[in-house]
């Protein structure tokens, strides 16, 4: 049974960086794609990254783009979200989430992904 695992998440300061890691809990991530989203309180989940498995393509939302960097280390266990030049709007709750679809990159919708891991926390102050 696949089941994410987040790490990472704590208090950063407006302009700084945080990595978020997710492990897949005791396998690997072969033939998920992964994806990141975030939640923050009385809004909807909302994507924010998502690497295929296939290819190692990656998708961005247009928040985030030129700021974070979803990755995926050799071993395929673990996947990571980058966060550079933090802004307090970055606060929220972050997810990670497989899919069984290795293949499309541009899946946005929280739907479409099979599991997911109980979050961590990232507070951006300015």
């Amino acid at each position: 049974q696949m089941q994410p695992v987040e790490s990472g998440g704590g208090l950063v300061q407006a302009g700084g960086s945080l990595r978020l890691s997710c492990a897949a809990a005791g396998r690997t991530f072969r033939g998920y794609s992964t994806g990141w989203f975030r939640q923050a309180p009385g809004k909807e989940r909302e994507f924010v990254a998502r690497i295929t498995w296939v290819a190692g393509n990656t998708a961005y939302a247009d928040s985030v783009k030129g700021r974070f960097t979803i990755s995926r280390n050799s071993a395929g266990n673990t996947v990571d979200l980058q966060m550079d030049s933090l802004k307090p709007e970055d606060t929220a709750v972050y997810y990670c989430a497989a899919d069984r679809d290795g293949v499309t990159l541009g899946v946005t919708s929280k739907d479409e992904y099979d599991y997911w891991g109980k979050g961590t926390l990232v507070t951006v102050s300015s």
